[in-house]
């Protein structure tokens, strides 16, 4: 509340010296409103700084410094080059503000890359963001899923994308089998939808180890540096993460998680597609992907049938459905014939036969 009628005081006061003073030669009024307004600009900025960490700020700040420096010497080159006019004035002015912005924006960017807490002192006390940076792996990329999850609001924290997968997306665009030049041009695409999420903080970072040759392996090497998480679909690199400590998201457990629950006795209604490897089994699939394994089903290759679940097996590559058909449950079609007995055999023709009596006796 207190930090609320400051904050008005110092809007107020801003306001009221236009008033009197009226800097932008308009009348008392407009001048009075413009200072309004400026006051207003001013207190959104600074809510928006409370909000930024003290690394955004050393780096917004270091980056802006570096910015009007260079706009200096811009401003040196171009007073010796051009006759005094409006136009130099408005060319200074302009390179001025724009390498100051380009500064400020970039600094703040890169300052969540800086490390106080190992300045200690002053900047012991800050804290960092733990295993809040999500590395993007190329399978996940290329998979497209991660870009609907991003749009949904489900991803926080810094997402990373290494120069070296980026690299290798670019080698799988430029191969000449088609199937893996659309897949590289599809990952490319998709890290273009990522950056037009304007809630997700993208940054690529140049880190490479030279001593590390294949790419699951940097990505490990890169989590633990920055302390954050893998974001991947690949079973092998999910496991090799885990098994020296660094955590994974994997796309492919959290679609699992979310495909709706089935419960043995339940009754499906699933089109069978193809044949078993088991013996007279049949092979269905939702339309999520999940395999429904249907005994009996053999015969109704084609065709869709109801299937009763008899039970759910869950891995970590998927979910897997086993189910049961009842032959009999299936609907004659129209037109067929019913099934004709046997012929009998010579034997049974010579045992004598029951007669049927037109008088039963009393």
């Amino acid at each position: 509340m207190d930090l609320f009628l400051v904050r008005l005081v110092f809007v107020l006061v801003v306001a009221v010296a236009c008033f009197f003073l009226q800097p932008f030669n308009l009348s008392a009024q407009i001048d009075a409103g413009v200072g309004l307004l400026i006051g207003t600009a001013v207190i959104i900025f600074e809510w928006r700084l409370r909000l930024a960490s003290l690394t955004r700020l050393i780096g917004a700040a270091v980056g802006s410094v570096l910015g009007i420096l260079g706009a200096y010497l811009f401003t040196l080159v171009l007073r010796n080059s051009l006759p005094v006019s409006h136009t130099l004035s408005f060319l200074q002015i302009l390179i001025m503000l724009l390498m100051a912005y380009v500064g400020l924006v970039v600094g703040a960017n890169k300052g969540d890359l800086l490390n106080l807490a190992a300045l200690g002192g002053l900047f012991g006390g800050e804290k960092q963001g733990k295993k809040s940076h999500k590395i993007l792996d190329t399978s996940v990329i290329i998979d497209g899923r991660i870009s609907d999850i991003a749009e949904t609001g489900f991803l926080d924290g810094v997402i990373v994308i290494p120069q070296f997968v980026l690299r290798e997306l670019q080698m799988v665009a430029d191969s000449a089998d088609s199937m893996k030049r659309n897949r590289g041009r599809r990952g490319l695409d998709i890290l273009q939808k990522l950056q037009k999420v304007a809630s997700l903080n993208i940054q690529i970072v140049e880190n490479d180890f030279p001593a590390v040759r294949e790419v699951d392996l940097k990505l490990i090497e890169l989590a633990k540096v920055y302390e954050g998480k893998i974001v991947t679909n690949d079973f092998n690199l999910n496991k090799v993460a885990q098994l020296q400590g660094v955590e994974v998201l994997n796309i492919n457990e959290l679609a699992n998680a979310l495909k709706p629950i089935v419960l043995p006795g339940e009754i499906m209604h699933v089109f069978i597609l193809k044949e078993g490897k088991e013996f007279n089994q049949g092979v269905a699939y939702l339309d999520d992907g999940t395999m429904v394994v249907v005994d009996n089903a053999r015969k109704a290759i084609g065709k869709t049938i109801d299937v009763s679940v008899t039970s759910v097996l869950q891995t970590t590559a998927g979910k897997m459905i086993f189910g049961k058909w009842d032959e009999r449950t299936m609907p004659k079609e129209p037109g067929t014939r019913p099934e004709s007995r046997p012929p009998q055999s010579a034997t049974d023709l010579r045992k004598p036969q029951p007669v049927a009596l037109e008088h039963p006796a009393e």
